[in-house]
């Protein structure tokens, strides 16, 4: 594996908060020493964000910014999805206030994607926008989360449905990280570098399909490609679409039948899991309505199971799954609206007007209550 790093550049112009879009994504081992460099030299107070698993992490961040002559302050949330909750971001929003942080003041992430998530959603709503850095600590957060300004908390009604688009000043892949990551997490994490393979850059499935097992191994070179080329292909679609109105929504593949089973398991499965198993439910449909291959639909389900990822639901839950399916972001009124492919790195949007046809879709991946055995993903 390379030792030097990899810098790709994401977007150009003017976002949320002032910010330029043009900030970099680095890739590689040992990058700490760069995040004073992204946070600036107008801040002088830098918040913290880590959940309670990684608080060595976060006192190691805190310290080293210390160092740099940052007053540097943390503040530790819930783990996961535990901690995208409007209480957990009223509570840094208190710890701002209590240390007095200006909008010239910036706010560091250190985790997954629900901490980078939370992070971003504080630094984008504390004085109407201060400056976020993130270091993703999980596959997931480093392909998806960290890059493109997406910030979100959940409600009980779903997920992600409060938010705003609040771009980083920059993001630091760390693949030293991955080394400790959970097995399971790891894995979940390779759904959405799955995804970015079908809707643009189908070198990323040839590299899983030559080497599954490779592509799961953090100290091999085909994860680090993988890493890359999955922050590629979402840096362009966020160039070409910031605010999610158009083009951006292909990164939605598999996210719309995924977010539905997240919330009907009180999100115990893990996103990747989700979403792997709304991809298949997503070609099966682009199958059905003529849109993909009989070979192209059955790819995703042999590229997701040598990874080890679910491509199969319980069967008794779709009244539930279809009502979290009319609360997608997508939909406009009562219309659905699926991303589906027409081949191999051509997603296009497609409403469905009769809920039928997925219902009828659905029976292609349901299985029975008692057979699931995905439940650890």
């Amino acid at each position: 594996m390379s030792t030097e790093s990899t810098t790709i550049t994401v977007g150009e112009g003017t976002g949320a908060g002032g910010q330029e879009l043009g900030y970099d994504v680095v890739v590689g081992n040992g990058l700490l020493a760069r995040l004073h460099t992204m946070i600036g030299t107008q801040a002088e107070r830098v918040l913290v964000i880590h959940p309670r698993a990684l608080r060595a992490t976060g006192d190691v961040v805190r310290e080293d910014l210390e160092k740099a002559g940052f007053q540097a302050v943390t503040a530790e949330i819930p783990d996961a999805e535990e901690g995208k909750h409007i209480q957990v971001a009223a509570f840094c929003w208190q710890v701002l206030g209590q240390n007095d942080f200006t909008r010239s003041d910036a706010v560091v992430s250190v985790g997954g994607g629900a901490v980078t998530d939370v992070a971003g959603f504080v630094a984008a709503t504390w004085l109407r926008g201060v400056r976020v850095v993130h270091m993703p600590t999980t596959l997931l957060g480093m392909v998806d989360a960290a890059v493109g300004g997406k910030t979100g908390i959940n409600t009980a009604e779903g997920k992600n449905l409060v938010g705003s688009f609040h771009q980083p000043a920059g993001v630091l892949a760390d693949l030293d990280t991955l080394i400790s990551l959970p097995r399971n997490e790891l894995v979940a994490g390779l759904a959405e570098v799955v995804k970015c393979g079908f809707i643009a850059d189908e070198e990323i499935l040839k590299i899983i399909e030559s080497a599954p097992d490779q592509a799961q191994n953090p100290h091999s070179w085909q994860l680090r490609e993988l890493v890359e080329r999955s922050i590629r292909v979402k840096a362009k679609v966020v160039g070409e679409d910031v605010r999610e109105s158009g083009v951006r929504e292909s990164l939605n593949y598999g996210h719309t039948l995924g977010h539905a089973i997240e919330l009907a398991e009180r999100y115990q499965w893990r996103h990747g899991a989700a979403v792997s198993v709304g991809m298949v439910f997503a070609a099966e449909l682009a199958r059905s309505l003529g849109r993909l291959s009989d070979a192209e639909a059955d790819r995703h389900h042999e590229i997701l199971t040598s990874l080890g990822l679910p491509v199969t639901y319980r069967g008794d839950r779709w009244n539930q799954l279809l009502e979290g399916i009319r609360r997608d972001k997508k939909n406009r009124g009562d219309t659905l609206r699926f991303v589906l492919l027409n081949g191999i790195g051509s997603p296009t949007t497609v409403e469905i007007p009769d809920p039928s046809i997925l219902f009828a879709t659905y029976q292609e991946i349901a299985e029975e209550p008692d057979t699931s055995t995905t439940i650890s993903l």
